[in-house]
């Protein structure tokens, strides 16, 4: 990788960016800067409504667990990601948090191989990126996976302002899920450690994910 010495990151990137990290910790900022396109892995969470026919996971205080892998459609974004990179399109959801509910569908495009060079890498992130990285490594998709590495309470802070200034749920609930997922953290973190993934400060990541738009 150009412009970059640091032996833990691959000299060659692959085509496919999967960054992990706690909920607020900066993955659709840094996706949305440098991915081409920019894949959110949360537009494929399941929607209120299949609780119905389907119960979903609940946290300890009754909610739906929106934190759980079990209310995020795996095989859907799997296919989507798979079908991005083998035909340069795909169709996603367009999922509103605060509804827990889809409003319709978008087209995500990319150019793999555009002019017959290597197009920049498409940037996936999501709070259930660990569970992406196995399914898309089994399939044998080449992806490289970071983590962003950074300190729990400003990642609880900047969590707890985005949803309020979001309105992505009442206030009682985004308290309570607050307050648990800070506890949550290093356990989060081992999790995607343990699936593959490479731990990096927001510096590093940036330099990373610059570096491999730059080799394109």
């Amino acid at each position: 990788m150009q412009g970059v010495s640091d032996p833990a990151l691959p000299q060659t990137p692959a085509p496919l960016i999967l960054l992990g990290g706690a909920s607020g910790s900066g993955k659709s900022y840094l996706a949305a800067r440098y991915g081409s396109p920019h894949l959110s892995l949360d537009d494929f969470y399941r929607e209120a409504s299949e609780d119905k026919t389907a119960p979903l996971p609940r946290t300890s205080y009754g909610q739906i667990d929106w934190d759980h892998p079990g209310t995020w459609n795996q095989d859907a974004s799997v296919a989507g990601i798979r079908q991005l990179l083998e035909t340069g399109e795909t169709s996603v959801p367009n999922y509103s948090i605060a509804d827990s509910a889809y409003f319709g569908r978008r087209r995500l495009r990319w150019d793999g191989n555009a002019g017959g060079g290597v197009a920049a890498p498409i940037v996936a992130e999501g709070i259930f990126a660990a569970e992406a990285l196995r399914a898309l490594r089994a399939a044998g998709v080449a992806v490289d996976a970071y983590y962003v590495d950074h300190p729990r309470v400003i990642t609880a802070l900047a969590r707890f302002a985005r949803d309020v200034r979001e309105h992505r749920k009442p206030l009682p609930f985004l308290l309570q899920r607050g307050v648990a997922l800070l506890r949550a953290d290093p356990e989060v973190r081992r999790r995607h450690l343990e699936a593959g993934f490479v731990p990096l400060s927001k510096r590093r990541l940036k330099r990373a994910l610059a570096a491999a738009n730059s080799t394109r």
